[in-house]
């Protein structure tokens, strides 16, 4: 099973005066198995926090994070990480960028192209298995980000706001291409972002969280079927609720 449970999750902080900063109060949340859930909120409301502590790149002052059933107490396969950032190596090949994970659990020089590979055809650049990133549009560069993540085969796939830094038109079309590579893998998918529209897109529930500090303020089903029209009334209306959602905790 990879059901995510988030219980009663809070995080402080101390800044350089000594004073506690409170980012995340009281979190509790759940992403089912095979389930796409996305965290909205505005910039500042932790949710980049929240997902490094379903990473296990950060602890929790208090609370828990299960992921089958099992608590979370540090990095592991079984969680894969999109970056905002590409966050590739500059001196590594596409594919060798996507075989590092691989490397370092010991998979074999064949065994490693050979998955490596698989998973670029899967995210559409295989043609450009042996450029090295400097050579790859911004787009590419996530596509190897997410390839990477999936080669080894983790049971949620983490994302931090994945797409932000490309353009409205590659965004679009990377947000479809998720959703086919999440279509025939069903992985669970815990996705942080700030837009409304992405939010209604892409989950089938989501959870908004208040500006600083983080609460989760709202759940909302997306209960639309797919493809999903971003011009129709079905969709303008969930994403009108969430504006005002989101238009509510600011104000």
């Amino acid at each position: 099973m990879s059901t995510l449970n988030i219980e009663n999750l809070s995080k402080k902080f101390v800044n350089t005066t000594g004073e506690e900063i409170v980012a995340l109060e009281d979190i509790s949340l759940e992403a089912k198995e095979g389930e796409f859930v996305c965290v909205l909120g505005p910039s500042g409301c932790g949710k980049s926090t929240l997902l490094r502590m379903v990473a296990g790149l950060d602890r929790p002052s208090s609370g828990r994070i299960l992921l089958g059933g099992n608590e979370i107490s540090g990095p592991g396969q079984d969680r894969g990480m999109v970056f905002q950032e590409h966050m590739l190596f500059p001196w590594r090949t596409a594919i060798d960028n996507v075989a590092y994970g691989l490397e370092i659990s010991g998979f074999s020089s064949d065994e490693r192209r050979e998955r490596a590979m698989f998973h670029l055809k899967l995210v559409g650049i295989e043609k450009f298995a042996d450029a090295y990133p400097k050579e790859l549009s911004g787009g590419m560069k996530q596509r190897v980000g997410i390839a990477r993540a999936l080669a080894n085969d983790p049971a949620v796939l983490l994302m931090d706001e994945p797409f932000a830094s490309v353009d409205a038109q590659t965004r679009q079309t990377l947000q479809s291409e998720l959703l086919s590579i999440w279509w025939g893998k069903r992985k669970t998918i815990f996705f942080v972002t700030h837009s409304v529209e992405e939010a209604v897109y892409l989950a089938d529930r989501v959870f908004v969280l208040s500006a600083h500090p983080g609460r989760v303020v709202r759940e909302l089903e997306i209960d639309l079927p797919r493809p999903r029209f971003r011009v129709s009334p079905e969709f303008n209306a969930l994403r009108r609720e969430l504006l005002e959602s989101l238009d509510y905790i600011s104000t």
